[in-house]
């Protein structure tokens, strides 16, 4: 065959073969979550999941590892598909001639609140999230799909205060997942200590403010809800750790014992029974020297780990890293049928 023939007959094969060996699609679910029911920010139990099926899904009887991705601050699961290309990025890595990653079911629900985000905590005023992970929204994709339902073929991963909430519910439910993978992680230490931010927040009474607010700016009540509940102090139900401009030391604890560095010592032995843990930042990301903290405290509790950083800031390679770390990552170390 004449070499440019041959070149264009097996690029058009490559460009076909993800065709020919068929796409994933994408299930829309209202999951009802009775660990957040009676929630005193009122956000609603009934959430919405999206859960990317791979190909050959609809075509066999397989059962297939899944893997639950946890978006960021501010986002909602539908905006955090998108806006990170999780169903082409999947497709991508499972299809093709020589696929990255084996067929995997992921699964994507939303955190949003009240607040802009629940950082994935167990909380009076905003919630159990952590149980809606763990528990209720497991068992629905297990009684809904065809999984291997198994904590050997389930894994977590999240950016941001979704790498927050893997970390947080991946050192306490290693009876549920096997393989970890935070992105960006946020919230390693969170102190409380006096800031225009919370300054501003506490001239903040009412919902009808608070609503008024553009993203980013309800960040430090979302972590009040999450992590400084008082069902006692309508109609918020949270304390600051700041008041007057000056500090609450009972409450900066709390924040402090919800930070994600402080709370591996107790957790160490759940993370040691983890098949595989890595986690990645960015050189430009902010949260660049908190992940470098992270990686030297699990390196000194003896936790086995892999630890990466890329070119990159908080956002722009986070489809990328998907597609070609977080994904092959899950594929290799989650056991398959």
């Amino acid at each position: 065959m004449h070499t440019l023939l041959r070149r264009t007959f097996f690029t058009l094969l490559a460009l076909l073969a993800p065709y020919a060996l068929g796409q994933g699609r994408i299930d829309h679910a209202i999951v009802h979550a009775p660990s957040l029911e009676g929630n005193l920010n009122g956000d609603s139990p009934d959430r919405d999941v999206f859960i990317y099926l791979p190909p050959g899904y609809d075509s066999s009887s397989a059962r297939y590892p899944v893997v639950y991705l946890l978006h960021g601050y501010g986002l909602q699961a539908e905006r955090w598909m998108s806006l990170f290309t999780i169903e082409a990025d999947a497709n991508a890595a499972m299809t093709g001639a020589t696929p990255a990653a084996q067929p995997m079911i992921i699964v994507n629900p939303s955190a949003y609140s009240r607040f802009d985000g629940s950082f994935y905590s167990s909380s009076l005023t905003g919630g159990d999230w952590e149980r809606f992970i763990a528990d209720d929204l497991v068992s629905y994709i297990d009684s809904h799909y065809r999984t291997l339902a198994t904590r050997e073929s389930r894994g977590l991963g999240g950016h941001s205060m979704g790498g927050y909430g893997t970390l947080r519910i991946g050192m306490k439910r290693p009876d549920v997942f096997s393989v970890l993978y935070p992105l960006s992680a946020a919230a390693m230490m969170e102190t409380g200590e006096p800031s225009e931010a919370l300054t501003a927040a506490e001239k903040l009474t009412t919902r009808e403010q608070i609503a008024e607010l553009r993203y980013p700016n309800k960040s430090v009540m979302a972590r009040a809800s999450a992590w400084s509940p008082n069902p006692q102090r309508p109609p918020l139900f949270y304390d600051l750790p700041v008041e007057d401009g000056v500090a609450r030391p009972e409450i900066q604890a709390k924040w402090l014992a919800n930070s994600i560095l402080p709370m591996l010592g107790q957790h160490a032995f759940n993370l040691k029974r983890y098949t595989a843990i890595k986690f990645d930042v960015g050189t430009a990301d902010a949260l660049i020297t908190p992940n470098q903290q992270l990686d030297a405290a699990l390196t000194e509790l003896g936790i086995a780990h892999e630890f990466e950083t890329y070119e990159g800031d908080h956002n722009n390679r986070i489809a990328e890293r998907i597609a070609t770390s977080v994904l092959p990552f899950f594929s290799k170390h989650l056991t398959f049928e």
